[in-house]
C-alpha cells in the first residue's frame, strides 16, 4: 500500500517524500483513511516511534479549512518536549501548505508570545495540559470550533496525574467532535475516559495489547547489588557504539550514577526533576546530536522524549509498575530497527521480572556480564573497523604524507599495525588489569540443601525483624515539628508519593510543607506540620483516588494500621473501619 492509495493530498504527498517516508507503517494504514473518511473516534494502541504522529497528523491537516483562522484541531501530549517535537513534525508536514498555522503551547516557555500568535489565528494547537487551562482561563483560546482531539501518550498523562486537567479540557470543546486516543497501554482507568468522552470508538491495536515493541531484544543481568554500577560500565564497554537511555529510579540515584560515569570518562549526562528547564534542554540538545553517548534519566523527566535510533535502554534496576518498562523499552527498536533493553537486578528483582514477561509477552534472555578479555576484544575489534572505515581525505591530507612516511618507513606494514592498535590495546588493559570481578547469580532452582539453609536464613531474619518492630513503629513515628497522617490506600492501589502530592494538590487551597512518606501495601503515612495537619486531614475528607473514597486521619502511633489494612482490605471497608475508630476515640476523650 502507498500513501496515495490512503487518499492523501498531494502537498502533503510532496513534503513527506522529501522526508524520507516511502510506504505507510501499520498505524497510518489503519487511522489515516478513517481520520478521512468515517465517523467515530478511534483508540489506537501502539508503542512509540510506530509512526503515530503521521497517523493524525496528515489527515488532521488535510481536514483544515484554511479559511477559518481559529483552533479546529487540538493535540494534547504529556510534555513539552513531546509537544515540541509533534509541532515540529506538523510544520514538516505542511510545509507546501502555508495557508496552515500550527503553535505548541507549553509551560517552561512565555505565555506572552503564545498568546500573541494565538490571537494573530492558528488551527492546530498542540499544548500540554496545564499551559492549555490556564490559556483557556484567562479567555485567549477558544476552542468552540475544534472539530478533532487528540490525545496522544493518554496513558502517559494518566500515570503523570493528568486525569481532571484532561477533563476540564474536554469541558470546553464540542460535544460532535471526533476524538482520538493513542496509547502504548490500555489500563482500566484508559479504558474509563474511553467510555466516558469518546462516541463509540472504534480500537485500534498495533501488534498484540499491552506488549513490548516487536524489534526489541530484553536482556537481563543478574548480579549482587554492591556490583550494579560495575556490571553498567561492562555493558557500556561491551558496546562501544552504544546510543541509550539509563532510566534509574529517582532523582539521587540518577545523579550519582551520571556523576560517577562522568568521573570514569564516560560520554554522559543526566535529566531529572531538579534541572531547571534551560539545563534540561541542554541536555538534550547535546543528546540529539549524539554529543552525549548516553543518557541517565528518571522516567518522569525523559517521558514524551522522542530520540531516534537509540540501541540501547538500560534499566539499572526494574520499575514497580510494568506499564513503565514497557515505555522504557518502547524508547529502543522504532520505525522497523532492532533495539536491546537491558536489566540490571539482583535476585530479588526476578519476581517482578516474571511479572514483566508476562506483560510483555516476551521472556528476558540471560545476559552474562562481560569479562575485561571480551571487553578487550569487541573493543579492538572495533578499532579495527573504524580504520577500515575511516574517509580519507585525500587531497588535504596529501601534502603531509611524505613527512610523515618518511619518519616511519623503517617500520613494516605489520609493525605500524601493532602500534596504532596498541595505543587502544594498552590503555583497555590498564584500565582493566586489577578490575573487580563481576560474579553473575546463577538463575536455577536452589537444591534441598540450599532450601533449608535458605528457609534457615529467612527465619533468623524473620526473629530479628520481630525484635525490631516496636523500634520500627517508633521509628514510623512523625519528626520534630511535624504530625503523622495516615490515608486509606497504598502501594497495592498504585498510590505513590507523586499520587499523594497531586492528591493534596487537588483538594486543598494553598500549598503545605510534606515530610517523611512511607508507603505500605494497604496504606500509607507522611509528615505535615502541626499546624497543617487538621487542614491536610479536612481536605481528603472526601477525596476520591480512582474511584475509592479515601479516609484519613491524624494518626495515632498506638494503632496497629498495618493489621487493621490486611483484614480489611476492601477501600470502603478500611474507610468504614477508619471513620469508626474516629468515633470511639472521640467517645473516649
Amino acid at each position: 500500500m502507498t500513501f496515495e492509495e490512503l487518499d492523501v493530498r498531494e502537498d502533503l504527498l510532496r513534503a513527506i517524500s522529501e522526508m524520507g517516508f516511502e510506504s505507510p507503517m501499520p498505524v497510518q494504514e489503519k487511522v489515516i483513511p478513517h481520520l478521512l473518511h468515517e465517523d467515530g473516534d478511534v483508540v489506537a494502541l501502539a508503542q512509540t516511534g510506530t509512526g503515530k504522529t503521521a497517523a493524525f497528523g496528515l489527515p488532521v491537516i488535510q481536514r483544515i479549512n484554511t479559511t477559518l483562522r481559529s483552533p479546529q484541531a487540538l493535540i494534547i501530549s504529556p510534555t513539552r518536549e513531546l509537544c515540541l517535537q509533534i509541532g515540529g513534525d506538523l510544520a514538516d508536514f505542511s510545509k507546501y501548505t502555508p495557508e496552515v498555522k500550527v503553535l505548541p503551547v507549553y509551560g517552561g516557555s512565555s505565555i506572552e508570545s503564545q498568546i500573541r500568535a494565538l490571537r494573530q489565528g492558528v488551527q492546530i494547537i498542540v499544548a500540554t495540559p496545564g499551559r492549555l487551562i490556564d490559556l483557556i482561563r484567562r479567555g485567549v483560546v477558544d476552542l468552540s470550533t475544534v472539530h478533532t482531539v487528540i490525545l496522544d501518550e493518554a496513558d502517559e498523562m494518566l500515570n503523570m496525574g493528568f486525569v481532571d486537567d484532561i477533563n476540564s479540557i474536554l469541558e470546553n470543546v464540542p460535544d460532535d467532535r471526533k476524538m482520538l486516543m493513542f496509547s502504548a497501554t490500555m489500563p482500566d482507568e484508559i479504558a474509563k475516559i474511553a467510555k466516558q468522552y469518546m462516541h463509540n470508538p472504534q480500537e485500534f491495536v498495533i501488534g498484540t495489547r499491552n506488549e513490548g515493541a516487536e524489534n526489541v531484544r530484553h536482556i537481563y543481568y543478574m548480579v549482587n547489588a554492591k556490583d550494579k554500577y560495575l556490571a553498567l560500565k561492562r555493558i557500556a564497554d561491551y558496546n562501544p557504539n552504544i546510543y541509550g537511555i539509563i532510566f534509574c529510579r529517582t532523582r539521587k540515584e540518577t545523579q550519582e550514577v551520571a556523576d560517577s560515569l562522568i568521573a570514569d570518562g564516560y560520554n554522559v549526562d543526566s535529566l531529572h526533576g531538579d534541572l531547571s528547564q534551560m539545563q534540561r534542554d541542554t541536555v538534550m540538545k547535546k543528546f540529539r546530536e549524539r554529543t552525549l553517548q548516553l543518557l541517565v534519566a528518571t522516567d518522569v523527566a525523559a517521558r514524551g522524549l522522542d530520540v531516534d535510533d537509540l540501541t540501547h535502554v538500560i534499566n539499572y534496576g526494574l520499575p514497580d509498575d510494568p506499564a513503565v518498562y514497557t515505555h522504557r523499552s518502547g524508547r529502543t527498536g522504532r520505525a522497523g530497527k532492532t533495539g536491546i533493553s537491558v536489566a540490571i537486578i539482583h535476585s530479588r528483582e526476578r519476581s517482578k521480572m516474571r511479572i514483566i514477561e508476562k506483560k510483555i509477552g516476551k521472556e528476558f534472555e540471560k545476559g552474562a556480564v562481560p569479562s575485561p578479555s571480551r571487553i578487550i576484544e569487541k573493543q579492538l575489534y572495533n578499532l579495527a573497523n573504524r580504520i577500515e572505515c575511516v574517509k580519507v581525505n585525500e587531497e588535504e591530507i596529501s601534502k603531509y604524507l611524505p613527512g610523515i612516511i618518511h619518519k616511519l618507513e623503517w617500520l613494516s606494514g605489520e609493525d605500524l599495525l601493532k602500534r596504532i592498535v596498541s595505543m587502544e590495546f594498552n590503555r583497555l588493559l590498564d584500565y582493566y588489569k586489577n578490575a573487580p570481578e563481576v560474579i553473575d547469580y546463577e538463575d536455577r532452582k536452589p537444591s534441598r540443601r540450599e532450601r533449608k539453609e535458605q528457609q534457615k536464613a529467612a527465619d533468623n531474619q524473620g526473629n530479628r525483624q520481630s525484635k525490631r518492630r516496636d523500634k520500627d513503629k517508633e521509628q514510623r513515628g512523625a519528626e520534630p515539628g511535624y504530625e503523622r497522617i495516615y490515608v486509606n490506600v497504598g502501594k497495592n492501589d498504585g498510590f505513590y508519593p507523586t499520587r499523594l502530592i497531586e492528591t493534596l494538590n487537588q483538594n486543598m487551597e494553598g500549598r503545605i510543607d510534606v515530610g517523611r512518606i512511607d508507603l505500605f501495601p494497604g496504606y500509607a503515612m507522611f509528615d505535615v506540620r502541626k499546624g497543617d495537619a487538621r487542614k491536610a486531614v479536612a481536605a481528603l475528607k472526601n477525596a476520591r483516588y480512582f474511584g475509592k473514597r479515601l479516609y484519613s486521619e491524624i494518626a495515632n502511633p498506638d494503632r496497629d494500621y498495618a493489621h487493621a489494612s490486611e483484614r480489611k482490605s476492601n477501600p470502603r471497608d478500611r474507610y468504614a473501619e477508619g471513620k469508626e475508630y474516629g468515633r470511639k476515640n472521640k467517645r473516649k476523650k
